[in-house]
Formats: structure tokens, C-alpha cells, sequence
């Protein structure tokens, strides 16, 4: 799996939306390699879209097609400044429900010390951690270069994700967060969407 992500301020919340929505209209039925999207925007007007594809390859035929150009093109023009963009091909996916009817999405941004470790801590013991926590979904982890960190985690609703994360953690789970903290720069980024946009082709 490949991974494109795009972020920045956007100036109206509701345009970015509609442009979201033009493009799974117009343009997701003919993406090539396209697995899916998960976006939304912050109440600070934060956006992110992070667009899921087979291979960096079909990720780079895709975005050179002039249809999807075009609408880039116009959907840049909503961002207040210019948006970043990030990729990997460093990815682990854990799905345990259906991600496309999350009502609550978190994306986690970092810098680590040691991406092989964080890469086990995300992917250990994950039946504990479905069992622990009923409300999520699914999640995603995206390593990149200099140490940079993406995870995306898809919960049901963000009623239940805040109820659940104030559950006392059994010690062998608390301890590898405690492990992950330790090889984390700085304090994480978080980005919730509490009206997230969900989309699979072909659904």
C-alpha cells in the first residue's frame, strides 16, 4: 500500500467539502489504484485527506491524469497558503470493523527515534487492544522520511472513543505506550474529524 497525504488551512470548511464530494462523483470511479480516502476538517479549519493506493506507481498515474489535475488545481485555490504533502510506502493497516462508517476519526502526526520500534509497538498484541477498545474501527500507521509518523485510527463515534480512552489500560498495553512516548520527539499532533469523509470505490 501507498499512501498520499495533503494538509493545510482551508479558508471555507463547506467548499473543501463540496470538492470532496465533486471528486468521488466525477473522478474516484476512474482513479487508478485507488483504495480508499479518509478526510476532513478540524474545527480550527485544519484539512487532511489521506487517499490510500495500491502502489506509489498507480499513486503517480493517478494524480497525472488531466481530469485529476484539473481538479487539483482548482481545489488548491481553498487553501489560506500553500498545503504540505506526505507519502509512504511504509505502511500497516489494522481493520477490524468497517472503517467507511466511522463517526469519529483521529489523526496522529509525530517524529520518532527508532521507526523500526514504533513499527512492532503499532502492531503488537492487536487482539488486546480490539478487545480493550470495542470502538475502534480500524487504524493505519504511515512511517516517512527523518523520523515523521502518521497513524489514523477510525472509531465508531467520538462519544465512545472518549469514554473508552479514559479506561484504566492493562499493564502489558500501558506499558508499550509508556515505550512509544519514550522514542517520541515533542508532543504529537492531533487532528480530529469529528465529520470525517469516508470513501471506498465501488461502494
Amino acid at each position: 500500500m501507498f499512501v498520499q497525504i495533503v494538509q493545510g488551512k482551508v479558508r471555507d470548511p463547506q467548499a473543501a467539502r463540496a470538492e470532496l464530494d465533486r471528486w468521488a462523483d466525477e473522478l474516484a470511479r476512474t482513479g487508478v489504484g485507488l483504495l480508499g480516502a479518509t478526510a476532513g476538517v478540524t474545527a480550527d479549519g485544519q484539512f487532511i485527506n489521506v487517499a490510500r493506493f495500491e502502489s506509489e506507481e498507480a499513486a503517480r498515474e493517478n494524480n497525472a491524469q488531466p481530469a485529476q489535475a484539473a481538479w487539483w488545481a482548482e481545489t488548491a485555490e481553498l487553501f489560506d497558503g500553500r498545503p504540505t504533502f506526505a507519502e509512504s510506502s511504509d505502511v500497516t493497516v489494522d481493520v477490524v470493523g468497517d472503517p467507511d462508517q466511522a463517526g469519529f476519526v483521529q489523526v496522529i502526526q509525530e517524529r520518532v527515534t527508532d521507526t523500526a520500534r514504533a513499527r512492532e509497538l503499532m502492531s503488537q498484541d492487536s487482539g488486546e487492544w480490539n478487545a480493550f477498545r470495542p470502538d475502534v474501527l480500524g487504524s493505519l500507521s504511515a512511517a516517512h522520511d527523518d523520523g515523521r509518523w502518521t497513524t489514523v485510527i477510525w472509531f465508531t463515534s467520538e462519544a465512545e472513543a472518549r469514554e473508552n480512552e479514559a479506561k484504566e489500560m492493562p499493564e502489558s498495553m500501558r506499558a508499550a505506550m509508556e515505550e512509544m512516548a519514550s522514542i517520541t520527539e515533542g508532543e504529537p499532533t492531533y487532528l480530529d474529524l469529528n465529520e470525517p469523509w469516508l470513501l471506498t470505490p465501488g461502494r
